[in-house]
């Protein structure tokens, strides 16, 4: 019946499919991007929730940090830039030397003070450099790539962007991470990818229209996938820019099981149909596993990882389908060439089988050592969030970055916030007060520098009345001091400039500032302590959706092969083969970042699906009566081509990733080709070798009452004339 669905209605559908290409992709192209570093955590975490609050009573938290040569820019062109930046919509505020300068002398601040607060925070020590600091906006927030954007063209227009001009600060950061792990960038090694593959399927398939036919296929997968998530309103982010790699690898596997089905069944006298009896239980539990693989990933709070996880298995559905359904229409219109026999492949496994299966207590041995050595270095496995990182160390941002950190002053920051709760305490002890905690706060090593109102008056405060009344008075007026005092100044903010010492990291020095303030009415937070957090949560959520993925991958395994013995040995190659690669890093100490915590839920997900091609290949030669070591020879035979051919296409696919310039899109790619190689080499040699330690007794029709499937699956022995050139 479907065989006669497809020859009737293939052209209608493929007609469907091109028709509606040009919306699809239109669509897929206008989803938005959001990579708000504060909403990595969800909002009732309290980390996240501090956050939140202090930003409705501060502002936010944000700056551009520029950095100006003096040699070459003047103090009057400083205040003209600063006076243009002020009337930018997505700037609140400029802070300049000349500015602070100014204010502190109004307050009466002697000279000397005001050059020892300024060295180091707005002026380079040896004064060639001058920090002018822009205070995003809510507006600013909300589009820091178009506030960056505005900020480089009135530095253009003043004449004073160039060498002598660096520009630094977390919106600039973000804006470039926008920039690298964007569609644009994105798009250069697609192409390539999707160049190789199609020479792939070429070779493969040996047809030039049917290779061209499939990967339109995943060409329209992917903006279908893209489309959907969009109305689903996802937002795309720096993470999601491997989603369409892994939904062209998805459409690719499925597509080359169903060509592989159909040759397979060219001897039939309904091939289309003997295929899709062949394929649809094998390749409708590949589905289910690779999905449940991707979707574990959502488990954690991370939200740009969370939304990976649900595009990922929505991506992985429609692939799946897409490739399943529409790949019988294509080989439905396109006239088929004779199936070629592949006697070089058939010959190598042959070899394969010939080799390993004397040889598998041998093979299982170094496995299980391997793995034991792998499972040592589990326990030196750590993460690490460090948005600089994730951009290439040449590039001009890190360049200037690390310019104005040397010179001026840090990107990382802790925020305090002291609470006054007597009305009526007076403004001159509240001020006090905030001074002692800002002297306990640095007297910690990885503290640079330390802001608050209390910078913008003199120390001590003038003894006569006659003197301090005009300063608090002027005080009164001053807008500046509104960026650290509020709530009719019963909060005061105090921001710590962090930059860590060798061997310590944000996490221990916000544990170690808060036993520091311990029983004062100073509670911290800030952008940091939350990436910190997220940083806690990343550990979690990688050993979380891996558990997750083992549990329900198994589960379904165990209800498709009806052997909780079988389910087990599948697993096994899968997942050793990742513990040694995981354990690797481990033991080098190369701490997994957001991209790579992912990749081993995914990749047991993909890779299952090989295991289990193979081994219901095994069941059904166990059924017919075949002796377990024959079973597992002629399973090996037969489904490890399209097992090396999906594995090598979904390697490939990942490895394109490789070729980013954005750090999390690069090493996700790179560990998960490794990760899907390691898994092939267990799929091909570790999982015949478990199997030929014993199986099933051979069950007659009978005993089980079997699937359709495995009661269509035709026996296929190694041919004989492999069998002599073995021998």
């Amino acid at each position: 019946m479907l065989s006669r669905f497809y020859k009737n209605s293939s052209r209608t559908i493929l007609w469907l499919l091109a028709l509606s290409f040009p919306f699809i992709h239109w669509q897929a192209q206008s989803i938005r991007s959001n990579n708000d570093i504060e909403t990595w955590l969800p909002v009732e975490s309290p980390v996240r929730a501090a956050y939140e609050q202090f930003k409705r009573d501060f502002g936010v938290e944000e700056l551009v940090m520029i950095g100006l040569e003096t040699q070459r820019v003047s103090e009057r062109q400083i205040e003209a830039l600063c006076g243009r930046l002020d009337r930018l919509p997505g700037v609140r505020q400029c802070w300049s030397p000349g500015r602070l300068r100014g204010t502190m002398t109004e307050m009466g601040v002697p000279e000397d003070q005001i050059a020892q607060r300024l060295r180091g925070l707005a002026e380079s020590d040896d004064g060639h450099l001058a920090g002018v600091a822009v205070l995003l906006s809510a507006t600013g927030l909300k589009d820091r790539a178009g506030t960056v954007r505005d900020v480089e063209a009135e530095l253009k227009y003043s004449g004073l962007y160039g060498p002598q001009t660096a520009l630094s600060g977390g919106p600039v950061v973000i804006t470039e991470m926008d920039r690298l792990g964007g569609k644009k960038e994105n798009t250069k090694f697609f192409l390539i990818t999707l160049v190789i593959c199609l020479l792939l399927l070429r070779y493969w398939v040996n047809d030039w229209k049917l290779a061209f036919s499939v990967l339109a296929l995943t060409i329209w997968t992917i903006d279908f996938t893209l489309a959907v998530f969009k109305w689903c309103g996802g937002e795309m982010n720096f993470i999601l820019g491997a989603l369409s790699v892994m939904v062209m690898v998805f459409t690719l596997e499925a597509s080359i099981h169903v060509i592989h089905y159909f040759r397979e069944s060219q001897h039939s006298a309904d091939t289309l149909g003997s295929a899709l009896t062949l394929c649809w239980r094998p390749c409708l539990i590949s589905l289910m596993t690779t999905a449940v693989g991707l979707f574990s990933v959502s488990v954690t709070d991370i939200a740009p990882v969370t939304q990976f996880g649900y595009a990922a298995a929505l991506g992985a559905v429609i692939a799946m389908a897409g490739g399943l359904t529409i790949t019988p229409a294509i080989l439905a219109v396109l006239p088929q060439k004779p199936g070629e026999s592949h006697a070089e492949e058939g010959l190598f496994f042959a070899r394969l089988a010939h080799w390993l299966l004397p040889r598998h207590r041998l093979v299982t041995v170094v496995f299980l050592l391997a793995g034991a050595v792998g499972l040592v270095g589990l326990n030196w496995l750590e993460t690490k969030i460090e948005p600089l990182d994730f951009l290439p160390q040449n590039s001009q941002v890190v360049t200037d970055v690390n310019r104005i950190r040397e010179h001026l002053t840090s990107l990382d920051s802790i925020e305090g916030v002291v609470e006054f709760s007597d009305p009526a305490q007076p403004f001159t002890e509240r001020l006090e007060v905030v001074r002692g905690l800002e002297r306990k706060l640095s007297e910690h090593s990885a503290v640079r520098h330390v802001m608050s109102a209390a910078m913008f008056f003199p120390d001590p405060l003038p003894d006569n009345p006659m003197k301090l009344l005009p300063i608090l008075q002027k005080a009164q007026a001053q807008s500046s001091t509104s960026e650290f005092v509020v709530d009719g100044q019963r909060s005061w903010r105090i921001s710590a400039r962090i930059e860590c010492p060798a061997g310590q990291n944000l996490s221990q020095v916000y544990d170690e500032l808060n036993a520091l303030v311990a029983g004062e009415p100073l509670r911290l937070t800030g952008l940091a302590p939350l990436i910190e957090q997220a940083q806690h949560e990343m550990l979690n959520g990688f050993w979380k959706s891996f558990t997750s993925a083992f549990l329900v991958i198994g589960l379904v395994m165990t209800i498709a092969l009806r052997s909780v013995r079988i389910t087990l040995l599948a697993m096994v190659p899968n997942v050793l083969p990742m513990g040694i690669i995981f354990g690797v890093l481990g033991w080098i100490r190369f701490p997994v970042d957001i991209g790579m915590m992912m990749t081993g839920s995914i990749a047991l997900g993909i890779s299952i699906d090989g295991t289990f091609h193979l081994l219901v290949r095994y069941r059904d030669q166990l059924r017919t009566g075949m002796s377990n070591l024959e079973s597992v020879r002629v399973a090996l035979v037969a489904t490890g081509g399209p097992i090396f051919e999906s594995i090598v296409v979904s390697s490939i696919g990942m490895l394109a990733l490789a070729m980013s310039s954005f750090a999390p899109t690069y090493r996700f790619g790179l560990l998960m080709a490794v990760l899907l190689l390691a898994t092939l080499v267990g799929d091909l040699l570790l999982l015949p070798a478990l199997l030929c330690f014993g199986g099933d007794s051979p069950r007659t029709k009978s005993d089980v009452p079997p699937p359709v499937f495995l009661e269509k699956t035709r026996k296929v022995p190694v041919p004989a004339a492999t069998r002599d050139k073995v021998a």
